[in-house]
Parts: structure tokens; C-alpha cells; sequence
């Protein structure tokens, strides 16, 4: 970022050129995180329903987690050319008006009445995690994969082993390559 320069345009004037001295480069693999990140809670403390409008944005698909945990957001605009995120399934009403796409109403994919409901392991829940996207979150005490382990995870067992394993590896190698290093 230490080269990177910037300029406003506004009206056809233009201000000085200028150094950016923070941010993420445009195309970087973090940008959408970060972006995510940045605009998550900016709803937070508003008395007001969730929306975001993208259609002036120079979007030509959705990466797959790019609307991963706004699960109230219920008003979306995006360009005509775009789908809604997760497809128009998701949305209570897809409606178009001149160059873009309204997405209103976010359905919970978790909801069994209509469509196939998100099938979870028998020990987990559904939990909605944005528009058409689910999470399946273990009930209490299970975990692991299908939540179908019961208890806690064994971390002093699992580093107790990994530990002396470890250390074995090491004194064996140690030992061998010590050897070696004293012939000449």
C-alpha cells in the first residue's frame, strides 16, 4: 500500500493526487472478507429494516460466502444481470425495475413448510446463516462430525499424544543425524 495513490473526481474537477496509507488493494483475496467484515454491523442499533443496494457496483457474479451471517437482511438491490444470493428461492418476492434486481423478504431455509427443508444430523439444529445459506450447530453436549460424538473434545489426550510422539520423532532423528555429523 506504501505506492499506492489515490484521486477524487467530483463534477469533472479533480482533487491531488494522494498516498493511501491503509486499506486493502482492489483484487485482493482478503477484500471480500474484509468488506464483510466492514459493512456486517452497520445496521447495528438502527430502528430500521436491514437493505443494501449494489446495483451502481461492477459485480459479475457472487462468490458463494459473500452474504455468509446477514440473516436480516431483507431488502437487497443488485444489478439486472446478477441472480439474488442464493437464488430467487430464497427471497419471499424477486422483483425487477429498470436495471436491477429487488430481493425482499429473506425465507429461512430452515422452515420445513414449502420446500425441502436442510436436512442436519440427529443431534444438531438448523440454524439460518443468510439468504439460502444454513448452518447445522450441534445441540449440547455433541460435537464433532455429525455431532456425533457426546462430552467434551479430550484436548489433554490428544496433546499428551501428539507430545510424546513428538518428542520421540525428534530424539530418534536427533539422534541418527548426531552420528552422522561427527564422521568427517
Amino acid at each position: 500500500m506504501a505506492t499506492s495513490k489515490e484521486l477524487q473526481s467530483t463534477n469533472g474537477s479533480m482533487s491531488k493526487w494522494r498516498s493511501v496509507t491503509s486499506g486493502v488493494p482492489q483484487g485482493s483475496v482478503w477484500a471480500p472478507t474484509l468488506f464483510n467484515i466492514f459493512i456486517g454491523d452497520v445496521d447495528r442499533g438502527m430502528e430500521r429494516t436491514p437493505s443494501r443496494d449494489l446495483t451502481e457496483n461492477p459485480l459479475t457474479t457472487f462468490p458463494n460466502s459473500s452474504f455468509l451471517g446477514f440473516t436480516h437482511l431483507q431488502h437487497l438491490a443488485v444489478p439486472l444481470a446478477l441472480e439474488c444470493p442464493g437464488g430467487s428461492s430464497a427471497w419471499e418476492e424477486v422483483t425487477t425495475s429498470g436495471s436491477s434486481r429487488l430481493c425482499q423478504g429473506q425465507r429461512n431455509p430452515c422452515n420445513g413448510s414449502g420446500e425441502l427443508a436442510w436436512l442436519c444430523p440427529e443431534n444438531a439444529a438448523c440454524a439460518p446463516d443468510g439468504p439460502g445459506l444454513v448452518q447445522c450447530l450441534c445441540n449440547s453436549p455433541f460435537h464433532g462430525y455429525k455431532c456425533l460424538r457426546e462430552g467434551t473434545f479430550p484436548v489433554l489426550l490428544f496433546c499428551g499424544i501428539l507430545g510424546a510422539v513428538t518428542l520421540a520423532l525428534s530424539l530418534l532423528l536427533w539422534g541418527t543425524q548426531r552420528r552422522k555429523a561427527k564422521t568427517p
